[in-house]
């Protein structure tokens, strides 16, 4: 039985580099001894084929193979816009 391939949700933080995006993922994880949820966030490195995407833009990854040193998401859509 395959397993479900990752998803991730995040905002495109830098656009620069030729078909490669970097994504900053922020997910809520209770605080060890207080239990308060606390914002930590990751970056990702994401294969942009199309360059379509620009700073400030939500968008979707998924796990992939690797594709580079430090790429291992792909973008699978824009889920929203950076204004402007």
């Amino acid at each position: 039985m395959r397993e479900r391939v990752k998803q991730r949700e995040g905002v495109v933080v830098s656009a620069r580099m030729v078909k490669t995006v970097v994504v900053r993922v922020e997910r809520l994880v209770p605080h060890p001894l207080y239990g308060k949820r606390i914002r930590v966030h990751q970056r990702y490195k994401a294969h942009d084929e199309k360059g379509e995407c620009r700073e400030g833009d939500r968008v979707l990854l998924i796990e992939s193979r690797p594709l580079s040193k430090d790429k291992r998401w792909r973008v699978s859509r824009i889920l929203k816009r950076a204004a402007g």
